[in-house]
């Protein structure tokens, strides 16, 4: 899979590998049936109830047209008895009936619902198999609409017009059959009113699929815009757009009416197509029944039989607008939620596409070897990373420094892989254990021993603890606290209202940045990682915060191999190596003692980060580069 395009822009032109919109309905939904298995198994049970059911429908018109000619107007007169009969008969049929339609309506839902959650929970965790950069690339809403409201629409019609589909069909193959036996001179004539009505509605079927494809689209938009907005919430205030965000969300909101306008006018199309044709053939039948009759063709129950028989005909044609409608609607969202199933992950787990290559990374601290690593975000684009190639040595603390762009952080995405190079290998390791390339590392092995605390330390809507247990599940909160009290964090923990069981809200927005990094360094500490990878976590925190996260990364740190992203150059005066990232070539590597008093980018950095540290000015044309 290429990277091209998969950069901003919206859901309109970002399109996912695999992306068929125009891919034919039939098509769409023979691919999206193989991914529900449950589906398919319990369709043979409902069809056959579905059967009955609309068997159960052409009873009442045989009834009438027997109690007509047999019971009504038999030359020796009436029959009661057979009348009293055929009502019985009726009454009990009605009953099955019912019952049949019940059944087939909970086995539908109950299959639907256990099919269409499997396939939210494929969508979803193919959401995040998908790496950072393809994740990048989408709008979030887009992402979530598809695993949301796209597959809601498809339960909505695999449960309404599916229900009104099958009975629909049956409906219709048994009440031709039966006006078939009636009378074959009124059968092609029904027939004949609706074959132009047949050649228009796959026309009408293109129309719809082509405009609830861009409904989709629209519903994708506004929950982007809305989630984008929620959010952003605390800086929509603080800079006074209020109005700007408003306007940007109504006009996601006016284009996805405008979409569903359109889409209504060709529903409005179909629907009142069917409505003449149906009025059509019920005058014919009529005209030409009553002329059949005085020739001596038919008897009067079997007209009135066949009118019934062709309001049973003309029924499922009346109502096919509505599932077209939802029809071309469903398909559009399950269009959507398998072009994210079809996308294929750019980094993949090896135990899963080449079980036999498979490796697990060696125990003890791991050292990192870039052997001619070069990374670009797109074909084409000027490398991040340019034909890197060095070996960092196990127990060892490295600051990776440079200036904001020269390719800092994503020298830790490839060496947590989050992201695999464009060309050259990341190897993890040791020279006493050996190197392992890291796309054959499983990702168990290698999330279980390489950790990588990113500076915004995002949480979960929990307590502390629980976010906490992310790093080892089954932790209790006393083995928590102690966790938290080996760090040096007790007093911290203490001043909590509730202590490690303190809830921290959504995203963590009931802590302050600062404590929010705090957990997640606890989170890091207990899952014992082997090779640590730190984004700066005291960048953006007040000078006590600081302390405490200062001492906490001091004991999170020691004795692990650890890779950290400075901001502060203060990080690297206490690293063990520093190595020097400028325009993604690594410029200089050593010791803050051999870089600091050297001519180079690193003495460059630090003289100006000392002046920033003590509000000194910068020289005129700002930071030297």
């Amino acid at each position: 899979m290429t990277r091209a395009g998969l950069r901003g822009g919206s859901d309109d032109d970002v399109l996912l590998p695999g992306d068929r919109r125009d891919e034919g309905a039939l098509t769409t939904l023979r691919r999206g049936l193989r991914m529900m298995p449950e589906f398919r198994r319990g369709l043979p049970a409902t069809f056959s109830l579905a059967l009955i059911a609309t068997a159960g429908r052409v009873v009442v018109p045989i009834a009438v047209q027997q109690v007509i000619d047999r019971g009504l107007t038999r030359p020796g007169g009436p029959d009661m008895g057979l009348v009293t009969w055929l009502v019985l008969a009726c009454a009990v049929v009605v009953v099955i009936t019912a019952v049949a339609v019940y059944r087939m309506n909970v086995r539908l839902f109950r299959t639907t619902e256990t099919a269409l959650a499997g396939l939210r929970v494929r969508a979803f965790r193919h959401v995040h198999d998908l790496s950072v950069l393809h994740q990048q690339g989408q709008r979030r809403g887009s992402l979530v609409s598809r695993v949301t409201s796209d597959v809601d629409q498809l339960s909505v019609f695999m449960q309404w017009g599916g229900v009104l589909g099958l009975v629909s069909l049956g409906q219709l193959v048994v009440a031709t059959a039966v006006m078939a036996v009636y009378s074959w001179q009124l059968t092609l004539l029904v027939l004949a009113c609706f074959v132009p009505l047949g050649f228009a509605v796959r026309w009408f079927a293109k129309r719809l699929a082509r405009v609830y494809g861009v409904v989709r689209e629209r519903v994708g938009d506004v929950l982007g815009a809305v989630s984008e907005s929620v959010v952003g919430a605390s800086t929509v205030r603080a800079y006074g757009v209020g109005d700007r965000t408003a306007n940007r969300i109504d006009a996601a909101i006016d284009r996805h009416y405008r979409a569903s306008v359109d889409a209504q006018k060709t529903t409005a199309a179909v629907f009142v197509s069917g409505e003449f044709v149906a009025a059509l053939a019920n005058a014919a039948v009529v005209v030409v029944g009553v002329l059949l009759g005085l020739a001596g063709e038919i008897s009067a129950g079997t007209l009135v039989a066949f009118l019934f028989l062709v309001t049973l005909f003309v029924a499922p044609v009346q109502t096919a607008s509505e599932v077209l409608n939802e029809a071309q609607n469903a398909v559009a969202g399950f269009r959507r939620v398998l072009d994210v199933i079809d996308a294929e992950p750019d980094v993949r787990d090896p135990a899963i596409s080449t079980p036999g290559r498979v490796h697990r990374l060696p125990g003890g601290p791991l050292g990192v070897r870039f052997e001619h690593v070069t990374f670009r975000y797109s074909p084409g684009a000027r490398p991040a990373l340019e034909d890197v190639d060095l070996t960092l040595e196990p127990r060892r603390r490295v600051a990776i420094v440079g200036e904001t762009g020269s390719g800092k952080t994503t020298f830790a995405k490839l060496v947590t892989r989050l992201m695999d190079p464009s060309a050259g290998r990341v190897l993890l390791g040791s020279d006493a254990a050996g190197w392992v390339p890291l796309p054959e590392v499983a990702f168990a092995s290698l999330r279980a021993q390489v950790v990588m605390v990113p500076q915004d330390g995002f949480l979960f809507d929990a307590t502390v603890a629980d976010n906490v247990r992310y790093g080892r599940p089954g932790m209790t909160d006393a083995e928590i606290a102690e966790a938290f009290d080996h760090l040096g964090l007790a007093d911290w923990v203490a001043s909590l209202e509730a202590g490690v069981t303190t809830a921290v809200g959504q995203r963590g927005e009931s802590l302050s940045a600062g404590e929010r990094q705090l957990v997640a360094v606890a989170r890091a500490y207990v899952a014992d990682p082997d090779l640590l990878v730190l984004d700066e976590a005291t960048s953006a925190v007040d000078p006590a915060t600081e302390r405490r996260l200062t001492r906490a990364l001091d004991a999170l740190t020691d004795g692990r191999t650890t890779l950290t992203i400075a901001h502060r150059l203060s990080t690297a005066e206490r690293a063990d190596e520093v190595l020097v990232v400028d325009r993604g070539r690594v410029a200089q590597r050593g010791t803050h003692a051999e870089l600091v008093d050297v001519d180079g980018p690193y003495a460059r950095l630090h003289a100006s980060w000392r002046r920033s540290s003590a509000g000194e000015p910068e020289p005129v044309g700002g930071a030297p580069s």
